[in-house]
């Protein structure tokens, strides 16, 4: 069973998503990276020279390959805040994964960002209303939706682990 971690940024996806798989003993994989690695560039460089659309085409295709390659052992798997907003990928995801929402507040993802969005060609002043448009997408796409605002990100996990699988 592959095991979404969907969310927006700061949400706490890939902390939560290593603590899961360690717990479970199983892979984990963050789509981003993968993509860093696949491309040579980091997100920011990919966005510049190449813009988002390109970007996204890229994102889709490390989930099929990521979905492909996980389909009968277990994994966990931190997508990209935006990866709901690619074509077919909320289709994809419902399908062939269990995929959990991990929620919060803006306050608190401001918060837990502190500032750091090196990284994160996304994180400017439209913050809020990228969150507003997509949180529609996590909803719908969220086989199980977790508030995390007021929890840890060990507590984050053991929720996943305890209640949802």
């Amino acid at each position: 069973m592959l095991i979404t971690l969907t969310g927006f940024m700061g949400s706490g996806k890939t902390t939560v998503g290593r603590i899961v798989a360690d717990a479970l003993g199983c892979p984990f994989v963050d789509l981003d990276q993968k993509i860093v690695r696949k491309t040579g560039r980091s997100i920011p460089q990919i966005f510049e020279s190449d813009g988002e659309s390109t970007f996204r085409i890229l994102e889709k295709k490390a989930l099929e390959q990521t979905i492909s390659k996980y389909s009968e052992t277990t994994a966990v798997l931190s997508l990209g805040g935006g990866t709901v907003t690619v074509p077919g990928a909320v289709k994809l995801l419902q399908e062939k994964s269990l995929c959990i929402y991990l929620k919060a507040t803006v306050e608190t993802l401001r918060a837990r960002l502190d500032g750091d969005t090196a990284g994160r060609p996304l994180a400017d002043d439209l913050f809020a209303e990228r969150l507003a448009k997509r949180e529609p997408l996590y909803e719908a796409v969220a086989h199980i939706t977790i508030d995390t605002d007021s929890l840890s990100p060990e507590q984050i996990a053991d929720e996943i682990i305890i209640d949802c699988l």
